[in-house]
């Protein structure tokens, strides 16, 4: 799994930082790429990455603001004039429904793929065997939504070495003894294979927040995440119109990721009064109170 971040701007595009967009693609996982927040020229973007539409599967708007969703349009069209033939399933705010087929309406697209579009109306947003997203409102003056992934445990690796002391030889019945099953050998000997299974391995958990003061919510979403993206549109010195604006700080987005007890932060959605030179600022900043913290540039990718 990885995340791409193709947007990692506040409010207008900038010549360093188009608006949000970021990617995480589990080509692995799920053979598909799932896609939080589509600023303005994400296809653009996305021209100069390694993502092919064709396998985007999911995307989840934040909240319906502009640099987070003008986007949408022309990349749901150029999906389809590449090809792209599997369902794709918008998830948002109440109204991003009502947005996207006015937009594909008075343009006279035409789509070659069946688009599904939910509006959000409860906690748990969409859940399979592998996978579980759940949102919580923010606090943004407009309908915003932090996502928590939180992907399935695993089973534990079967203890090969063990078994060929055994005398046990690779081939199906590895595949019986990975699924716990007890076997009988040709010499009678029983084998439990639930004995040879090492310790699950724990899933994921990925923290996606749109635009937010700080809130109680985001507590839940955050909580023992292994990362945490988390806008800090200013910083430290910024507190008073961070607030004004409904906005998070650095210092904001570090209190978040230590009280959440996270493994890892993230920081984006910078305010284009920012230069690429304040970058290391910013993130000494988030040290002062969480040290594991990273900064994102457009076209930065992290390997979760």
């Amino acid at each position: 799994m990885e995340l791409i971040f193709l947007g990692t701007g506040a409010g207008v595009p900038s010549k360093g930082r188009n608006v949000t967009a970021i990617a995480l693609t589990m080509l692995n996982e799920r053979n598909s790429i799932w896609l939080f927040d589509c600023g303005e020229a994400t296809q653009h973007q996305i021209l100069r990455s390694s993502i092919r539409l064709s396998k985007l599967e999911k995307i989840f708007i934040t909240h319906l603001h502009g640099d987070h969703i003008f986007g949408l349009p022309g990349l749901l069209s150029s999906r389809s004039f590449q090809g792209g033939d599997t369902e794709l399933t918008v998830y948002g705010p109440a109204g991003i429904a009502s947005y996207i087929r006015t937009s594909l309406a008075v343009s006279g697209t035409h789509l070659k793929y069946p688009l599904e579009i939910v509006e959000i109306d409860g906690e748990v947003v969409f859940e399979d065997a592998a996978f579980k997203v759940v949102c919580r409102e923010l606090d943004h003056g407009i309908l915003s939504y932090g996502y928590r992934i939180e992907e399935a445990d695993k089973a534990g690796s079967l203890d090969a070495g063990a078994l060929s002391a055994l005398g046990v030889k690779p081939g199906p019945i590895f595949k019986e003894l990975k699924e716990g099953k007890t076997v009988v050998l040709e010499n009678g000997e029983v084998v439990d294979g639930s004995q040879f299974i090492g310790p699950a391995k724990k899933g994921r958990i990925i923290a996606i927040f749109g635009d937010t003061r700080a809130t109680g919510n985001e507590l839940v979403i955050a909580d023992q995440a292994d990362v945490i993206v988390h806008e800090a549109t200013f910083g430290a010195e910024m507190g008073d119109m961070a607030g004004e604006y409904m906005h998070s700080t650095t210092l904001e987005a570090a209190n978040l990721a230590k009280k959440a007890n996270a493994k890892r932060l993230i920081i984006t959605h910078i305010s284009s009064r920012y230069s690429r030179e304040d970058n290391r600022e910013l993130v000494s900043e988030c040290q002062t109170i969480f040290p594991n913290t990273e900064i994102a540039t457009d076209f930065a990718i992290f390997e979760l």
